[in-house]
C-alpha cells in the first residue's frame, strides 16, 4: 500500500489525527503529530505503538435485578472499565477497595471484586496496564454496598403438644445480605421427603411460626428459607422429625357423692359438687376415673369426692367435692350443716346451712328458729329452703345435662325434716326429707345422681344416706379400652361412657 499523499517520516506516514489513512490493515502505522505518539492499527481501532496504556475510567452501570451502582451477587462487586483515549492497549485491568484490602485483576475490561461483606459500602478505584507500564489510579467511583442472596437460616427445631395439631418451628436469622428481606417461608416435608404446602412467617423477623392444617398422625419435618430483592437463599437443613398427634375432643360430666342426711331434727344433705365442659387430648392418653360414694344416713357424714385425672400433662385433673351432710340437734345446741360441693342444711331451731363450693353448689338452707325443723340440703342448681315450721325445708334443686344425649337432672338437695311434714326432695336425685306427723320416713339420694339424702325427725329408719356420684365422658372418638366397665352408648355420632365406679378410659 502507498502513501505518497502522506507527509512521510522514515517511510511511516504523518499527520493529525483527521488525516490516518483510510482503509487500514492491521500492522499499519502512522505519526500522529496531534497525540505526539506513533499509532499502530490493531485491526479494529488506532492504538499507541510500544506506549503505557491511557488512564482509564469506571462505568457505574445500575443492575436492573437489584438496583445497586454495581452488578452485585454473593459478596461480589463487577467494576466496568472503559479504555482511555491516546495510550497503548492494557492487557491488564486492576480493581481495587479505598478500604479493606480487596484488589481483583483481570485481562477483560469487567474486574470482579470478591470476598465483600455484604451491606458494607466500598468506594473502587482501578488502573489499566500493558509491557510498557501502568496508568495513575481512576478517579474514585461512588460508594457502593454489595448485596447478596439471604444468608441461609439456622434451623431450630419443631415441636408441638398434646392438646394440638399445630407444630412450632423455630429457627434463627442470619444476614439479610444487604437488603430487606420481603418474606420466611416455612416448608413442611411429608415424612422428612415429600414438600408440602408452604406457610408465611408474620413477620420478616421472626423465629418462630406455628404451623396449622397438618394430617394427625403423620410425620414431618421443616426446612425454612428467606427472601429478598436479589432472591431466595437456599433451604436451611431440617427440623427433626415430629409426628402430629390425633386429638381427641370430649365433654365431661363430673359428680361428687353426695352428704347424708342425720338421724335427728336434721337439715337434708348437700348435693355432691358437679362440674361440666370440654377438653381435648391426644391419642394415647388415660383418663382415670373415681366416683364418690355418698355420704351415710343416721350419723351422717359428707360425701366423697369424684375426680378425672390424666396421664397427659397438658391436662388439668377435674375434681368435684362431696355434698355436705346436714346439720342436726344436738344438747345444748343444734350443729350447722357441713360445707361441701353444696351446703347441708342446717338441723334444729336455728342450725345454719353450711356453704356450698364456688362452680360446684349451692348453700344450704337454716332451720327454723321457733320449733324442731331442718333447712333443704344445696342442689347444683338452687339453694336449699330454709325451714317454715312446723315442716321442714325443701332441697335445693339439681341442674339438667344432655351429655348422655337426653336430659337427666343431676345433684339435687336433699330435704330437711319436719315437726309435721318433711321438705321435698330437690329435683336431680335427692331424698325426701322424714316428718314426724304423719310418720314419714327420711328419703335417700339417688344412686348415681349425687343427690343429697333427707333429714329425719326421731323416726325409724334414720336419715337418708345421700346417693353416689357419676361421671360420663363423651368422645367424639370410640375409646382404645377401658376399665371398670363403664356403660357405653352412643348418640349423635359421640361415644358416651357412664361410670358408677372407679375405672380409666384410653383414647
Amino acid at each position: 500500500m502507498a502513501f505518497s499523499s502522506y507527509p512521510a517520516k522514515g517511510g511511516i506516514p504523518s499527520g493529525n489525527t483527521a488525516a490516518r489513512p483510510s482503509g487500514p490493515v492491521i500492522g499499519d502505522t502512522f505519526y500522529n503529530g496531534e497525540l505526539e505518539i506513533l499509532e499502530i492499527y490493531n485491526g479494529t481501532q488506532w492504538v499507541a505503538a510500544s506506549a503505557p496504556p491511557a488512564t482509564p475510567s469506571i462505568a457505574t452501570p445500575t443492575d436492573v435485578s437489584t438496583g445497586d451502582a454495581y452488578t452485585s451477587t454473593a459478596g461480589k462487586l463487577q467494576v466496568v472499565f472503559t479504555p482511555g483515549s491516546g495510550g497503548g492497549t492494557p492487557n491488564q485491568y486492576n480493581a481495587y477497595t479505598t478500604a479493606g484490602g480487596h484488589s481483583a485483576s483481570s485481562s477483560s475490561t469487567t474486574v470482579t471484586l470478591t470476598g465483600l461483606a455484604p451491606g458494607t459500602a466500598y468506594t473502587v478505584y482501578g488502573t489499566a496496564q500493558n509491557n510498557f507500564g501502568t496508568t495513575v489510579n481512576t478517579a474514585n467511583a461512588a460508594a457502593v454496598t454489595p448485596t447478596t442472596l439471604p444468608e441461609v437460616r439456622t434451623i431450630g427445631s419443631a415441636s408441638t403438644s398434646a392438646l394440638t395439631t399445630d407444630v412450632t418451628v423455630t429457627w434463627t436469622n442470619g444476614s439479610n445480605g444487604g437488603k430487606n428481606l420481603t418474606s420466611i417461608t416455612i416448608t413442611p416435608f411429608l415424612n422428612g421427603t415429600t414438600a408440602q404446602t408452604s406457610q408465611t412467617a408474620a413477620t420478616t423477623s421472626s423465629t418462630t411460626h406455628t404451623f396449622t392444617g397438618l394430617t394427625s398422625g403423620s410425620s414431618y419435618t421443616f426446612k425454612v428459607k428467606a427472601t429478598n430483592a436479589n432472591g431466595t437463599c437456599a433451604d436451611s437443613t431440617a427440623t427433626n422429625s415430629i409426628t402430629v398427634p390425633t386429638i381427641t375432643s370430649f365433654d365431661y360430666l363430673v359428680v361428687a357423692g353426695g352428704g347424708g342426711g342425720p338421724s335427728t331434727v336434721g337439715g337434708g344433705g348437700g348435693a355432691g359438687g358437679m362440674k361440666t365442659g370440654s377438653f381435648s387430648i391426644g391419642s394415647g392418653t388415660v383418663l382415670t376415673v373415681t366416683v364418690g360414694a355418698g355420704g351415710s344416713g343416721n350419723t351422717a357424714t359428707s360425701g366423697n369426692t369424684s375426680s378425672v385425672t390424666s396421664s397427659s400433662t397438658a391436662f388439668t385433673t377435674i375434681t368435684t367435692t362431696g355434698g355436705g351432710r346436714g346439720g342436726f340437734y344436738r344438747d345444748p345446741g343444734p350443729i350447722t350443716g357441713a360445707n361441701g360441693g353444696s351446703g347441708g342444711g342446717g338441723g334444729d331451731a336455728s342450725g345454719a346451712g353450711g356453704t356450698g363450693t364456688s362452680g360446684e353448689g349451692s348453700n344450704g338452707g337454716s332451720s327454723s328458729s321457733s320449733t324442731w325443723a331442718g333447712g333443704g340440703g344445696g342442689g347444683k342448681g338452687a339453694a336449699g329452703a330454709n325451714a317454715t315450721a312446723p315442716n321442714g325445708a325443701a332441697g335445693g334443686a339439681g341442674s339438667a345435662s344432655s351429655i348422655t344425649g337426653s336430659s337427666v337432672t343431676y345433684a339435687g338437695g336433699g330435704g330437711g325434716a319436719g315437726e309435721n311434714a318433711g321438705g321435698a326432695a330437690g329435683s336431680g336425685g335427692g331424698g325426701v326429707g322424714g316428718g314426724n306427723s304423719p310418720s314419714t320416713a327420711a328419703g335417700a339420694g339417688t344412686a348415681n345422681r349425687g343427690g343429697g339424702g333427707g333429714g329425719n325427725r326421731d323416726n325409724a329408719g334414720g336419715g337418708g344416706a345421700g346417693g353416689s356420684g357419676v361421671v360420663i365422658l363423651s368422645l367424639d372418638k370410640e375409646a382404645a379400652s377401658t376399665t371398670g366397665s363403664p356403660t357405653a352408648t352412643q348418640s349423635g355420632g359421640r361415644y358416651i361412657y357412664q361410670f358408677n365406679g372407679n375405672g380409666s378410659l384410653t383414647v
